[in-house]
């Protein structure tokens, strides 16, 4: 069936329209607001195309720009007016847009251009399906599995610089790790209280002890004996000239504050999370060590089950799906991940798989099997392969709304 080809370029402030007619000629262009008046200008233009033309169907398709799109999708999938002909809304990745427009060596840079480029691949086709619309819960929970996703990416960076930091001032105390947790309580106050590897090196041994009784509430078993490993390590590190030190001090400071900022904002978020949770029966907090911030990332990513078709089309949606170079008789095994994915759902999937690693021997043995089996690059391997084989007990579960029983 002929059919109107809509192709948007979202911004922030404004969307850039293209109107191409089923023959790939042009009906139109224009630019409306981002906004609900825009929106519905849009809608109206829409609209006068589609009766001018005597069509029935129309496709919709803008690229993936982050939050600019949402509120556009929503409103162009409930507007009653353009519910009343058959339409298809297409949100597509800007690689796929990008190389569709390769494809054309005398294009210029535009947002016009753009448009044009959305619609003309609607017209050809190769574009994934229409856009899921999830259920408003799945939504909810989306907004803070994401957050919390952002917040750990974040933490992982501050403490690498911390690490760094550290290494500036007590070199030797870094190397040694004299504390089991170099981010706990008390090596946190450790670094940011004493101003310097010689304030550590030379001061009265019961002082510090009593230090780190005190931070470390009475839980070391053996404090005097860390407090002399403190005190050796202080001894053999670089010193820092002073104007040196006294910059290193400040941003320890400020990366400590901000390392517990991080650490408890990701508290808040698990704990929002759990309660969202008791909102969505699920069966894969069935699965041994998959609590509801796993589960829940997991599901707020996949939404509706039965959108899949197998699991080899969630694990593509995923990301967790290989290349293929093959030519002749030839087929190589040595292939890479794909680019493409939800980069959410994969992290989600990989961390509860190698939550299951350490408490499932199936998932053990098989993690351990992997990671054997190559020289380099053994724990992404490892993890990736872990986390495919836990994408398919994840989707069976979803699909067959049953429990996880274990088979070890």
């Amino acid at each position: 069936m002929p059919k109107l080809y809509v192709g948007i370029d979202v911004s922030s402030k404004n969307n850039v329209v293209y109107l191409m007619k089923p023959d790939g000629s042009k009906y139109s262009n224009f630019s409306v607001e981002n906004s609900p008046k825009g929106s519905a200008e849009l809608v109206k233009q829409i609209v006068k195309a589609l009766t001018s033309h005597n069509l029935t169907e129309v496709a919709v398709g803008l690229e993936s720009t982050g939050c600019y799109g949402d509120h556009l999708v929503y409103f162009l999938k409930e507007n009653a007016e353009l519910a009343k002909f058959n339409r298809s809304i297409h949100v597509l990745n800007p690689k796929q847009v990008k190389k569709f427009k390769d494809a054309y060596n005398d294009l210029q840079k535009n947002d016009y251009i753009d448009s044009f480029v959305i619609a003309d691949c609607l017209r050809f086709g190769r574009i994934n399906k229409e856009v899921y619309m999830d259920d408003a819960r799945f939504k909810a929970l989306q907004t803070l599995t994401r957050q919390r996703f952002f917040a750990v990416r974040s933490l992982t960076a501050e403490k690498q610089r911390f690490l760094n930091i550290i290494f500036k001032k007590y070199s030797s105390l870094a190397q040694n790790k004299v504390f089991s947790d170099t981010f706990g309580a008390t090596a946190l106050a450790l670094y940011e209280e004493f101003d310097s590897a010689d304030t550590l090196a030379y001061m009265d041994l019961h002082e510090l002890t009593d230090f780190l009784v005190k931070k470390g509430k009475n839980h070391f078993t053996d404090p005097e004996a860390i407090a002399k490993a403190i005190q050796k390590a202080a001894r053999s590190s670089y010193r820092l000239p002073k104007t040196v030190n006294d910059s290193v001090n400040q941003v320890l400071s400020v990366s400590v504050n901000l390392i517990r900022a991080l650490e408890q904002q990701i508290k808040v978020l698990d704990k929002a999370i759990a309660e969202q949770m008791e909102l969505i029966p699920n069966t894969l907090q069935s699965i041994p060590s998959v609590g509801p911030v796993y589960a829940a990332g997991i599901i707020a990513e996949i939404g509706d089950i039965n959108r899949f078709n197998n699991q080899s089309a969630l694990g593509k949606y995923a990301g967790l799906a290989w290349t293929q170079k093959q030519s002749g008789d030839f087929e190589s095994k040595n292939t890479k991940l794909i680019r493409s994915g939800n980069k959410f759902l994969k992290y989600y999937l990989c961390e509860a798989a190698l939550s299951l690693v350490r408490c499932d021997k199936e998932y053990s043995r098989f993690y351990h099997l992997k990671y054997n089996e190559v020289n380099k690059g053994q724990h992404k391997r490892a993890l990736a392969l872990t986390a495919r084989k836990f994408l398919r007990l994840v989707f069976r579960l979803l699909k067959d709304n049953r429990l996880y029983i274990s088979k070890s």
